[in-house]
């Protein structure tokens, strides 16, 4: 039986910027590797390059996605600053995603790095739930948990009023951190 050929270099490049370019899910590290035949962190290294290179790839908890900047739909974004402990993180993200919301990052004011960001993208809620069991499945911890569950995300939704109703039910969950 002969051994599937390896894609190299700016073709497989290629191939992997055709693949996010084609699909709105994410695609896995794993499997971009296994299409170009290549180890996952050789993939790692071809979103590294794509990325000096302007392609709009962001990778999330679940995968790469390629995020144009001119989509079709305009949409609204706002900052909201939160507290809860690390065991009501799923019923914040399933609160925001309820609406319509999705939640791009989590940012951190950490005391020795300064700003930290790390990418969530989730929109629904069997994204959060994927999330949620990364984060369980590699014992990791959340980066609110680094500032008392101090933290700030990014959403985005289709109105502004989407945004207005979450950030009120985010109020009254008690999740709101106001000024």
């Amino acid at each position: 039986m002969a051994e599937a050929k390896k894609i190299l270099g700016d073709e497989r490049r290629h191939v992997i910027l055709q693949q996010l370019k084609n699909t709105r899910s994410p695609i896995t590290g794993g499997d971009l590797a296994k299409l170009a035949n290549v180890s996952r962190q050789v993939i790692v290294s071809d979103i590294t390059i794509l990325k000096a290179k302007k392609e709009p790839i962001v990778a999330t908890s679940q995968g790469y996605l390629y995020m144009p900047t001119n989509l079709e739909t305009e949409l609204f974004e706002r900052t909201v600053a939160c507290k809860h402990t690390p065991d009501r993180t799923e019923e914040e993200l399933n609160l925001l995603v309820d609406h319509g919301v999705t939640i791009k990052d989590v940012k951190i004011e950490h005391a020795v790095y300064g700003d930290l960001t790390a990418s969530i993208m989730v929109s629904n809620r069997l994204e959060v739930q994927q999330f949620v069991k990364k984060i369980l499945e590699a014992n990791a911890s959340y980066l609110s948990e680094l500032t008392d569950g101090v933290h700030l995300h990014t959403l985005s939704a289709p109105s502004e009023y989407i945004l207005v109703q979450a950030e009120d039910a985010l109020k009254k969950a008690g999740f709101l951190i106001e000024a």
